[in-house]
Order: structure tokens, then C-alpha cells, then sequence
């Protein structure tokens, strides 16, 4: 008696296409996935839309990663690291087939992709915007055998789903110092910040920022406009016109594009980069610095973990000795951008050092005593933020939702 079919669900994945033999189309009669509610394998390796997105395929007998970008490949900034790390990945592991989804939108459009994705086969599937998270988990229930990570959130699962960042506090700290320098030196202790959502990720990245300026300028100001945007290169542009105009000496980003780079320079005013480490190609003559990713480092360290069968989901957190984060014009070798001032970079370099050393770590950034810009002190003397803190998770003491000391702006209320 032949055995019985049942009908494939929807949270099935079909074995991964190493799995199956040269000839495993022409084994299947063509009527027989149709008859019995089979997809066709057809369907596994062929592209599909869902909804405005084009779906990528998995290549048999490779080991198979998909990336969901919320920008597009070529930002300069937040999604172009992501790619510039995805393509390390492939060439320092030929068996390994990479694929994207970019410019997809946080919300259902971001599940719907998540979950096309998974079911095309991939082996892991990585989310790259804070905004997937919710959506990244909930995908991840109905595929157990698939490897999730999310970067940049803090939710975890066993057995499938973990969550990856770095601790780019602390070059946005030597950012800082680098920013207040050239303010101090200008005479215009005025800095600025774009600053994409509301946040305690980038709430964190702007109070470092400012704590490291008044390192070097403890007269110094940070002025902050909220984007509600990850990727909007006219608005971004826009805000930093507006700060200049306003006076602003030096405009620090931490949205996805390069643009107001490329403003400084039309102003002849200076700019701090983020995320890539060829920002500074904007206009090398007005770029100070970029903190970077380094992401390739990541990636290739994650796949071999899955494939060693030693991975387990957990928050992954980078620090400065493990490649992941860089600082343009500092790193071994590299000459500091011609505006960075000469007086602060041996200040830069020595921080750096002790930060690779584990000497100096995001929770000395953090260290008390701090007040916030309504003179409220918010981590006493001898005493520093932990962890939760940081993120505002759960059992936080002292929630990142207040604004450091000189830092002139507020947090928008939430809707």
C-alpha cells in the first residue's frame, strides 16, 4: 500500500536543495505536486514577487543566507556596510550563496518578505533594521529549522532566533571628542545631530556623542533634529542645511545616507559620517571621521558557527577588538582626516587603544556622575549604566529616555 501524503503547511520548509538528487525534477511526475497540494521544486528555485518585492532563490548544494535591507544597496551608509559585508561573506566562502531584499518597508511588507524568504528554503535569514523585529520573531516561530538573526534589536528565542549589534557607543564617544575638537579650535561650539527615530539605540548614540565632545569642548552644544526616517537623503540633507544656516559648526549623522556630507561641504562647514567606511568619499576636505560597521567580520563568524552546529541564539554584542567597529582615519596604519585637529588625535588614538584593550567600554562611557540636559542627575558619581540601561530593556534603573547635558532638543513624546 502506497504511503499516505498529507498536505504541505504553510511553516513546512522544503529540505535544503543540497539535499536533493541531480534528477529529482524528472523523478516527480509533473501532475503529482499539483494533484496532492505539493508545491512544485520548481517554486524553490525560481524568483517570485510578494507584493512590489522580488523574492531571490536559494543555489543547491550551497549554504544559503538572505539579507532584508530597509535601504537600498547603494545609501553610502547603513544598508551599503550591510552588502559591503555580505559580499566579504561570499568571497571568503565560495560555498556559501548569499541573496537580498532591499528597500523593503518595517511593518507587514517586512513579514510578508521574511516569511517568502523562508519559505523558499534559506538556511538563515538576517533582518537589518530595528523596525523587522517584531516581524523577524514572529516568522521565526513558524520555521524552527531556520536560523534568524535580527540586527540591531534585543528580542531572542531558542531554538532559531538571535539578535546581533555592536557596541558603537563608544565610536560615537571618540566621534565626539573629534567633533568638540574642531568646534573648540573653530570657535563655534555649536555641534549638531540627525537623529532617525526615538529610540534608546540612537538616544544612546547622541548621549555618547555629546559626552565625548564636552571631553574636548565642555562649552560645546548639540543641537538634534529627529527624522523619524532611516533613509530619507532630502530630508537629511535639509536638517543639516538647516543647522548650518543656524550656525552649526560640525553635523554629526546617525541616519543612512551621506548627504550631509556633502552639505558641509557646500557650506564649507564640517561632518561626521556613519556606518561605512567610505562615507568620507562625500567630500574627504569637510569629512572629520565616520564610525563604521564592519559586518563581514560578523557574518562570516555567524555561518560558521551554524554550520559547526555550535550557534545558539543569543544577543551578540561587538566590541572594539573584534573588528566589527571601525573609526575612518584611525584605524593601524591610517592617516586622521586633514580637519581633525592635530591636538586631539593622540587623545583619539590612546582611547582607542584602551577601548580594544577592554580598559575603556561603553559602561566608562556611561559613567557617573551625568546630568541630562534639564540638570537632572541621571547616573550618580561612581556609579555606571549597565546594559539594560543602554538598550531600555526590561529591568532597567536609569531607561535610556533622557538626553545628556548640553544636548539641546528633546525626545518626542510617543504616539
Amino acid at each position: 500500500m502506497p504511503p499516505k501524503l498529507r498536505r504541505l503547511e504553510a511553516t513546512d520548509v522544503v529540505p535544503s536543495p543540497p539535499l536533493l538528487a541531480p534528477n529529482a525534477h524528472a523523478r516527480c511526475p509533473r501532475g503529482l505536486p499539483r494533484r496532492y497540494g505539493l508545491p512544485s521544486l520548481h517554486h524553490f528555485f525560481q524568483p517570485q514577487k510578494e507584493g512590489k518585492y522580488g523574492i531571490p532563490v536559494v543555489q543547491q548544494g550551497k549554504f544559503n543566507m538572505a539579507l532584508v535591507y530597509v535601504g537600498p544597496v547603494g545609501d553610502g551608509g547603513w544598508t551599503y556596510a550591510h552588502d559591503q559585508g555580505r559580499r566579504a561573506l561570499e568571497k571568503a566562502m565560495p560555498d556559501v550563496h548569499t541573496a537580498y531584499v532591499e528597500s523593503v518597508a518595517e511593518g507587514a511588507d517586512a513579514e510578508q518578505v521574511i516569511r517568502a524568504l523562508a519559505r523558499k528554503g534559506f538556511d538563515l535569514i538576517v533582518t537589518t533594521s530595528f523596525g523587522f523585529m517584531d516581524a523577524t520573531e514572529a516568522v521565526a516561530k513558524e520555521f524552527p529549522k531556520i536560523r534568524f538573526v535580527h540586527v540591531s534589536g534585543h528580542k531572542t528565542a531558542a531554538p532559531n532566533f538571535g539578535n546581533a549589534f555592536g557596541a558603537m557607543e563608544d565610536m560615537k564617544y571618540l566621534s565626539g571628542m573629534i567633533a568638540g575638537a574642531r568646534a573648540k579650535a573653530d570657535g563655534v561650539p555649536r555641534l549638531g545631530y540627525i537623529a532617525p527615530f526615538p529610540i534608546p539605540e540612537v538616544i544612546r548614540l547622541g548621549n555618547a556623542l555629546m559626552i565625548g565632545a564636552r571631553q574636548t569642548c565642555p562649552e560645546c552644544t548639540l543641537e538634534i533634529r529627529w527624522m523619524n526616517s532611516w533613509f530619507d537623503p532630502g530630508k537629511e540633507q535639509e536638517a543639516a542645511e538647516s543647522m548650518f544656516n543656524a550656525g552649526v559648526d560640525v553635523v554629526t549623522t546617525g541616519a543612512d545616507t551621506t548627504g550631509p556630507i556633502v552639505v558641509a561641504g557646500q557650506k564649507k562647514k564640517w561632518a561626521i559620517g556613519y556606518d561605512s567606511n567610505n562615507a568620507c568619499d562625500a567630500d574627504k576636505a569637510r569629512c572629520l571621521t565616520t564610525p563604521y560597521w564592519n559586518w563581514g567580520v560578523y557574518y562570516q563568524g555567524l555561518v560558521k558557527e551554524i554550520r559547526g552546529g555550535s550557534w545558539k541564539p543569543s544577543s551578540y554584542y561587538g566590541e572594539p577588538d573584534t573588528g566589527i567597529l571601525g573609526l575612518y582615519g584611525f584605524e593601524d596604519g591610517a592617516t586622521p582626516a586633514p580637519g581633525v585637529p592635530e591636538s586631539v588625535v593622540p587623545l583619539v588614538r590612546e582611547k582607542l587603544a584602551q577601548m580594544k584593550a577592554g580598559k575603556f567600554t561603553r559602561f566608562d562611557v556611561f559613567a557617573g556622575p551625568i546630568e541630562d540636559n534639564k540638570g537632572k542627575e541621571v547616573v550618580p558619581a561612581g556609579k555606571k549604566l549597565t546594559q539594560q540601561d543602554l538598550e531600555g530593556l526590561p529591568g532597567c534603573t536609569v531607561c535610556m529616555s533622557w538626553l545628556a547635558k548640553g544636548i539641546v532638543g528633546e525626545i518626542p513624546a510617543k504616539k
